[in-house]
C-alpha cells in the first residue's frame, strides 16, 4: 500500500509540476500580458523538452527531500516548509538547467519567474489534494497492524491513543498485557487488559498480533529478553519505550575516559553560536515586519480596549526569561483592572469572568499578543520558544515537576510548539514541558516556520 501510495505522490506531482510549466509558457506567449518580439523556430520542441527536463529535476529533489515517505504523518500545515524548500531547489535545479541548455534562439527568463509562481500554485493545491485523498481513504480502509502493548501505565494509555488517533498508520491497538510495576492507567479499561505478561504466549495465542510494544521500561532483564524471544517465536516485531522517555527526550552524548564510556545529555541545538545568530536574525526580521504590518491593528484594539472598559490599554506583568532572568511582558489589557487582586495570580479559564468583552474575542484570536512583538525586537522574547511563565509559577513548579527549569535554556517565545498543539491555559503543566522540550531538541528555522504557520490557525483553549 506504501509503494502504491508514493508511486500515486510521484505521478501526481510529475503532473503538477509539468503543467504549472506549460501554464507559464501559455501565459508568457498567449495570454497578451507580456509582449512578444520573436518566436524561436522550435518554440515547442525547445520549451516542451525543457519543461520535461526540469519535472524530472524536481522530483529528483522531491525525493531526496523523502517528500515520498509513505504514510505521511501529521497534518498539512507540517508538510509546508519542506515542501517550499524543495520547489526553491528545484526552481533553482530548473533555472541552471536552462542557462546550461540555452541555445541561439532567444529563452525567456519571464519564463521561469512565471514558472516559480504556476508550478508552486500548482504542487500547493495538488499535495493538498493528495493529502486529503490520503487521509480519506486510510479512514475507510480496514486496519491490518495489530499493536498489544505490553504495561498499562500513563505512557501505554498514551502510545494506544496516538495510535488510534492517527488513521494513516493503519494500527489497531488489540489489549494491553499487566505488568508489576505500575496500577492500571485510567484510561485503560478492564476488558482491555488480555493477561499478564507471564502468560504472553497465551495472549498471543488468544489474541493474534503484528507487533508487541513494550511501554513499561521498568521491567527487569531477564523478562524483557523472555518478551523478545517470544516474539521472535511467534515472527511478531518487537519494539519498545526506552525507559529515558521517562527522564528525557532528547539524544545522548558519549566520550571516553581511557575506557571508560561517559554518557550524558547532548548540547541543545540553539548553544551552537550560528544556530542563536540564525534564530535571533529570524527574531529581528519577523519583529520589525510583525510591528509593520500589525501596527493598524495594534491601534484599532488599543481604540476598543480604551472604550470598552476603564483601566490601562496595555497590560504589563513580570515573566522569567532566558536563564530564569525576569522581563517586562507586554500584551494588549483583556481582562478588567487588577483582576487578580483578590485571588493572587491564578491560571485564566474558559468563560472566565474577569475578561472584558472585547478581551475575550482578542484572547480567542491571539491579537493580545501582538505587542510582544516589541518584547522580540528587544530581545527578551523570540518569535518561537516555550511560553514565559510567571516567578509566582516558576517558584512551585521547578519544584513540583521535574525538568521544568530546562525549558528556561533559551528564550521564551510568542508562540511554541505546546501552544499550538493546544497546550495553553490551564492544561497539563508536564505535557507542556514535554512539547517544550522536544521543540528545544529538535530546533530548527523549519521547525520554527512550521510553528508560526500553524499559530495562525491555534484556537484551542485560547480563553
Amino acid at each position: 500500500m506504501n509503494v502504491m501510495a508514493s508511486s500515486l505522490a510521484v505521478a501526481a506531482d510529475a503532473f503538477a509540476v509539468f503543467a504549472g510549466f506549460l501554464a507559464a509558457i501559455g501565459l508568457r506567449f498567449y495570454s497578451g500580458f507580456f509582449a512578444v518580439k520573436s518566436w524561436p523556430s522550435d518554440f515547442w520542441f525547445m520549451y516542451g523538452w525543457h519543461a520535461a527536463l526540469a519535472t524530472l529535476l524536481f522530483l529528483f529533489v522531491f525525493q531526496a527531500l523523502k517528500l515520498y515517505v509513505r504514510p505521511q504523518l501529521g497534518g498539512f500545515s507540517g508538510k509546508i516548509p519542506r515542501l517550499v524548500r524543495a520547489l526553491g531547489w528545484g526552481m533553482l535545479l530548473a533555472t541552471a538547467m536552462a542557462s546550461a541548455f540555452r541555445t541561439s534562439d532567444p529563452y525567456s527568463r519571464g519564463t521561469l519567474i512565471i514558472a516559480a509562481v504556476t508550478v508552486s500554485l500548482f504542487v500547493f493545491i495538488e499535495r493538498l489534494a493528495l493529502f486529503r485523498f490520503e487521509y480519506r481513504a486510510a479512514q475507510r480502509a480496514p486496519s491490518f497492524n495489530r499493536v498489544l502493548i505490553v504495561g498499562t501505565d500513563s505512557v501505554a494509555a498514551r502510545l494506544r491513543r496516538s495510535l488510534e488517533g492517527e488513521p494513516r498508520r493503519r494500527a489497531r491497538v488489540v489489549g494491553f498485557v499487566r505488568t508489576d510495576s505500575a496500577p492500571a492507567d485510567a484510561d485503560i479499561p478492564e476488558e482491555a487488559i488480555r493477561g499478564r505478561v507471564e502468560d504472553l504466549d497465551r495472549v498471543l495465542d488468544s489474541h493474534p498480533s503484528d507487533q508487541v510494544v513494550l511501554t513499561d521500561g521498568r521491567l527487569g532483564h531477564q523478562r524483557v529478553i523472555e518478551l523478545i524471544l517470544a516474539c521472535e517465536r511467534n515472527l511478531i516485531a518487537f519494539n519498545m519505550v526506552p525507559d529515558m522517555y521517562r527522564i528525557m527526550t532528547c539524544d545522548m552524548d558519549m566520550e571516553m575516559v581511557d575506557d571508560i564510556p561517559l554518557l550524558g545529555v547532548s548540547r541543545w541545538p540553539l548553544d551552537y553560536f550560528w544556530n542563536r545568530l540564525l534564530k535571533r536574525a529570524e527574531d529581528v526580521v519577523g519583529a520589525v515586519t510583525g510591528l509593520a504590518v500589525a501596527a493598524l491593528v495594534i491601534a484599532f484594539a488599543a481604540f476598543l480596549v480604551k472604550r470598552s472598559s476603564p483601566g490601562p490599554v496595555f497590560f504589563r506583568q513580570v515573566r522569567c526569561g532566558e536563564s530564569g532572568r525576569r522581563f517586562t511582558i507586554y500584551k494588549l489589557r483583556t481582562m478588567k483592572e487588577d483582576a487578580e487582586m483578590e485571588t493572587g495570580p491564578v491560571w485564566a479559564v474558559a468563560d472566565d469572568p474577569r475578561r472584558t468583552r472585547v478581551g475575550a474575542f482578542l484572547r480567542r484570536h491571539n491579537l493580545d499578543e501582538l505587542p510582544q512583538l516589541w518584547n522580540v525586537l528587544k530581545g527578551d522574547m523570540s518569535l518561537v520558544g516555550p511560553r514565559p511563565e510567571r516567578p509566582h509559577f516558576v517558584e512551585q513548579f521547578k519544584e513540583d515537576i521535574a525538568r521544568y527549569m530546562w525549558r528556561h535554556v533559551s528564550k521564551p517565545g510568542m508562540t511554541g510548539w505546546a501552544q499550538v498543539n493546544g497546550l495553553r491555559g490551564n492544561t497539563s503543566i508536564e505535557e507542556r514541558i514535554r512539547y517544550d522540550l522536544y521543540y528545544l531538541e529538535n530546533w530548527s528555522l523549519t521547525f520554527d516556520f512550521k510553528i508560526l504557520i500553524r499559530t495562525l490557525l491555534a484556537r484551542t483553549n485560547a480563553y
